[in-house]
């Protein structure tokens, strides 16, 4: 499930972060996920991918990525969390990655109960200096898909 990013400059790359897309990419309320996605998130500026249904954020070289048609998770014993701004609440499994020497922890979060899923898969970078409170931003595009299931 890794990602595959390019260097900007090198040839070939032409600053575009290329990204995996999920098997569910072409799903039609992806498009509306992407078309209503913030410019900026995270104090990073939006960037262009190579995959239909996703976005970047932030340094190209380690930037938060978002991919729509992921593969909805079953039952889960993962921590569930929701990100509720007191207008739309989003369910996400946050899962954590390695703990990097800098003092962050690179994360993995999936929508749950949301059929197609979003995933967010956020830099140890981005978790170093600031916190992953800016998902309540991604809740007004990410609500499109309608949700079928709660966290309990």
């Amino acid at each position: 499930m890794g990602l595959l990013l390019c260097v900007a400059g090198l040839s070939g790359c032409s600053g575009t972060v290329v990204v995996e897309p999920g098997p569910f990419a072409a799903d039609p309320r992806c498009a509306e996920v992407v078309l209503a996605l913030p410019q900026t998130l995270a104090g990073g500026e939006r960037l262009a991918t190579s995959s239909q249904a996703t976005v970047a954020w932030g340094d190209p070289t380690d930037p938060v990525v978002l991919r729509c048609g992921v593969e909805p998770p079953g039952p889960t014993t993962d921590d569930c969390v929701t990100a509720d701004d007191g207008v739309t609440s989003v369910d996400w499994l946050a899962v954590p990655g390695a703990q990097e020497p800098d003092g962050g922890t690179a994360w993995t979060f999936t929508t749950y109960g949301r059929v197609p899923a979003v995933e967010v898969q956020v830099p140890a970078s981005v978790t170093a200096d600031r916190s992953t409170a800016f998902l309540m931003d991604l809740g007004p595009a990410v609500s499109r898909v309608e949700q079928d299931r709660r966290c309990l």
